[in-house]
């Protein structure tokens, strides 16, 4: 399995970014995908789910400013985020759980400036 994550940057408090996963050595559309994020000096936590029919799901913080969304026949799941906020700054990991393990892309940073 591999996950190769992309799109983030620097980007300005209200700006946007869309960041993208590749996945690879799964059947995509039968796994749901996921973003996690970890802040310096923090603990991963994660930000927003998109099962494989479609439902999605997000963390508090980011409700109403981040979307999550999946093109299967991609093979790539992406994460839309509006709005952003220095609070945003973090290392974002895509990720998904086959039948156990779970797997994480390299990571993709966003850096948000006041």
């Amino acid at each position: 399995v591999q996950l190769q994550a992309s799109g983030g940057g620097f980007v300005q408090a209200g700006g946007s970014l869309r960041l993208s996963c590749a996945a690879s050595g799964i059947l995509f559309s039968d796994n749901a995908m996921r973003w996690y994020r970890q802040a310096p000096g923090n603990q991963r936590e994660w930000v927003a789910t998109i099962t494989r029919s479609g439902t999605t799901d997000y963390t508090d913080s980011v409700k109403g400013r981040f979307t999550i969304s999946r093109d299967n026949a991609k093979n790539t799941v992406y994460l839309q985020m509006n709005n952003l906020k220095p609070e945003d700054t973090a290392v974002y990991y895509c990720n998904v759980r086959v039948r156990g393990p779970h797997y994480w892309g390299q990571g993709t940073q966003v850096t948000v400036s006041s």
